[in-house]
């Protein structure tokens, strides 16, 4: 059974998800890959403030294609979230409470989300037009000069997502490993 959640999300939702759990998302998720990251990043080291308070809300690393007409959005599907990894935790220190992407995050990061109180959520790779149909909204809101990977706001309904990482060190990935690995596989 999934677990529904709506952004911002506080310390008590994020308390209460573990590793493993199946997670709908409803609300805002704010859009950057690499190349916002590090603006966002060099902006909060001179002291600015992030195109979006980070308080309790959740980053989603993708690069959403164009949209075809009547479309809200083009594919969406999840960026490799390690890449993301340098850029973390000063966004952290800001209230960041989640990120979505897909695969593995180093140790660093996740001994950051046990540090902040965040989580790490795992969307499918390969499957963008199904994610698409869950973002109802997409509004542009920095960096347009990124194309592709500005920074946006999307509004979704039930966006399915895996946590992947939890606040108590646990992570998917790993426990994968040691149960393939139990089996003699």
């Amino acid at each position: 059974m999934e677990k529904r959640i709506r952004t911002p999300v506080s310390d008590d939702i994020i308390a209460d998800l573990k590793a493993g759990d199946k997670v709908l998302i409803t609300g805002y998720l704010y859009t950057a890959r690499d190349a916002a990251h590090k603006r966002m990043v060099e902006a909060i080291s001179r002291g600015e403030s992030p195109p979006f308070d980070l308080k309790g809300q959740i980053i989603y690393y993708v690069g959403p294609t164009p949209p075809k007409e009547g479309q809200v959005i083009g594919s969406a599907g999840p960026t490799t979230a390690i890449r993301m990894d340098k850029y973390v935790e000063p966004l952290l220190k800001l209230g960041l409470k989640g990120m979505i992407g897909k695969g593995y995050r180093s140790p660093q990061v996740r001994e950051l989300l046990k540090k902040y109180r965040a989580v790490y959520f795992a969307a499918v790779g390969g499957v963008a037009v199904l994610l698409q149909k869950h973002i109802k909204s997409s509004e542009l809101i920095a960096y347009e000069d990124l194309g592709t990977e500005a920074v946006r706001r999307l509004y979704v309904e039930d966006f399915p997502v895996i946590v992947a990482d939890d606040i108590y060190g646990n992570d998917i990935f790993e426990k994968g490993k040691k149960k393939y690995a139990s089996k003699g596989g």
